[in-house]
């Protein structure tokens, strides 16, 4: 399915701010294995943490404002 169903109306504003949440917290995560990564000298390792960090990051403010 390519988008939502016809009738399918916006998620309520707190499961909204639920997923958010999650996905904070998961970018905490991925940040905090970039961080460690680039202290011990991982520098791909680093760089997956960091993109990861920074995709979860989008996709949470993507489920935030548009719903």
């Amino acid at each position: 399915m390519t988008g939502p169903e016809p009738g399918a109306g916006r998620r309520p504003i707190v499961e909204r701010l639920g997923m958010a949440a999650v996905a904070l917290f998961l970018a905490t995560l991925f940040g905090g294995v970039a961080a460690a990564a680039w202290l011990g000298g991982e520098l791909f390792l680093a760089a997956m943490g960091a993109i990861g960090c920074l995709m979860t990051l989008w996709v949470g403010g993507i489920t935030l404002f548009r719903g």
